[in-house]
């Protein structure tokens, strides 16, 4: 099929255009059979994960439909060709170097490709306690009645810094003061600004390999020279750190993301020798340290700095839901008024209603409840998939340190990454979404691995995923024997 993309966006989105174009023209018929993804995917150069995206998208708004057994055709209902739309205008250019560097991200829709899955195990999604909605309605309406209708301190509610600190000393052993807190909108905009405040384009931040993609972009897009550093079973290898410092590194001490392992006690100390004597700065992602089942609670990096080199980073939106977008900030003493002004000139401040409904669910007690039933509910959908991947994928698959967090990292020694991509479409054709590691490495690793999230699975869902993973393995296996190309089953 002749298919012409238009090189701007993400390379599915340039297919469903051209598949459009293809359709309204009526250069495709209306009734006129699709050819398979595989094929299709062969004759572009792209990966099936790309076309099957285009297919899904084409298919929601009605321009194909999928017959069980058969499939995918043009729809009917475009039987008389449209008038063609015109495209929607873009520069020819970027304006800004920033703009620039921006369309050269990866792709957006890496966490959200198998959304549409019935056994989708997205990594990074928090899960919902099902009482929590009421619960934080009763807090809405609580605080609306409480809070002053008019813009509220740009660096936060003080009696939600009060709360910050408060839980910080019991839970995470920092001891700090309100004044050294600042509220943001996640751990994102933490990141956004701390590339705002420190780095200049060309200025070096190092980065763990592998890494939080989310970050390298936002990095990335502001113009800063990137260096992995690779990590082990103990986290940052901190010996591969450069002589010359960069102005900025940026860890996840307590649960490696993606990898899993902790940074240990040793690490973390010649960390903080490293920031001291070359001066640059640390920033310590704690995106889920609350969340630690098999093992002890570990203190944050932060805790052990005596030199105030460290930026810690904590998050409401994984431990609680996605959409309260609330995170916060412990800043050291020389750069507080950098960022409280850089926070000002972003948004003047998070919503006061929403603050002081967090600040009260902390201060009843409210919040603490919360995360011991997430952490036993999260713990038993754990063990559940581990149980599950020990059971239907055996030694096929090993598992890294999978005491915290939401997700369990498996890598598969014994399969390609070609072999991996393979089973992956073929468990996206199955119903099961699952996550290749690789797109949080600079290269693809030795051995590929896949990302398994458990926090939006029930139990049963992901006894059911993984005996479905089982199966995927199995016909990876077979189709290795018979040197012949994987068959797809449809969902």
């Amino acid at each position: 099929m002749f298919l012409e993309l238009d090189g701007h966006g993400p390379h599915y989105s340039q297919l469903t255009r051209a598949m459009k174009s293809a359709i309204l023209s009526g250069r495709l018929a209306a009734g006129a059979r699709l050819p398979p993804t595989r094929v299709l995917a062969e004759e572009l150069k792209l990966s099936r994960i790309t076309v099957l995206t285009a297919y899904e998208q084409l298919r929601a708004e009605g321009y194909i439909v999928g017959r069980v057994g058969s499939g995918s055709y043009v729809s009917t209902s475009r039987a008389e060709p449209m008038p063609q739309q015109q495209a929607p205008t873009r520069s020819t250019a970027p304006l800004t170097r920033y703009a620039k560097r921006a369309r050269q991200l990866t792709d957006w829709s890496i966490s959200t490709q198998h959304r549409d899955r019935r056994l989708d195990m997205q990594y990074g999604r928090p899960q919902v306690n099902p009482t929590l909605g009421a619960i934080w309605g009763r807090e809405l309406a609580w605080a609306a009645t409480r809070t002053r209708l008019e813009y509220a301190s740009n660096q936060g509610l003080p009696v939600l810094r009060e709360q910050i600190c408060d839980y910080l000393a019991r839970r995470r052993g920092i001891r700090t003061s309100p004044d050294r807190v600042l509220v943001v909108s996640g751990s994102q905009q933490a990141i956004t600004l701390t590339a705002r405040v420190l780095l200049d384009e060309g200025d070096e931040v190092a980065i763990e390999e592998p890494h939080y993609f989310g970050a390298w972009q936002q990095f990335g897009a502001h113009g800063a020279s990137l260096q992995a550093i690779p990590t082990d079973h103990e986290g940052l290898v901190c010996s591969a750190l450069p002589a010359q410092a960069p102005r900025l590194v940026m860890v996840t001490p307590s649960h490696q993301f993606p990898a899993g392992p902790a940074l240990s006690l040793s690490r973390r100390q010649e960390l903080l020798r490293y920031a001291r004597t070359r001066g640059c700065w640390v920033m310590e992602d704690d995106y889920d340290g609350e969340l630690r089942y098999d093992a002890p609670p570990l203190p944050a990096l932060h805790s052990l700095d005596g030199d105030d080199r460290v930026i810690y980073v904590g998050t409401f939106s994984k431990v609680m839901f996605g959409a309260l977008r609330l995170g916060y900030m412990v800043l050291p003493e020389a750069l507080c008024d950098d960022f409280i002004n850089a926070k000002y000139l972003c948004d003047r401040g998070n919503p006061a209603i929403e603050q002081a409904a967090l600040a009260h669910f902390m201060e009843d007690g409210g919040f603490e409840r919360h995360l011991r039933y997430m952490t036993r509910e999260l713990n038993a959908r754990r063990r559940e998939l581990i149980a599950g991947l020990q059971q239907y994928a055996g030694e096929r698959v090993q598992i890294t340190d999978a005491h915290a967090g939401m997700h369990v990292t498996a890598w598969l020694p014994d399969y390609s990454h070609e072999q991996v991509d393979a089973l992956i479409a073929d468990a996206h054709e199955r119903g099961l979404g699952l996550y290749c590691i690789a797109p949080h490495y600079r290269t693809p690793p030795a051995v590929p691995g896949l990302i398994l999230g458990y926090c939006g699975l029930s139990k049963a869902q992901l006894h059911e995923a993984m005996q479905l993973f089982g199966e995927c393995l199995d016909a990876t296996d077979a189709a290795a024997r018979e040197r012949v190309p994987l068959r797809h089953q449809s969902a």
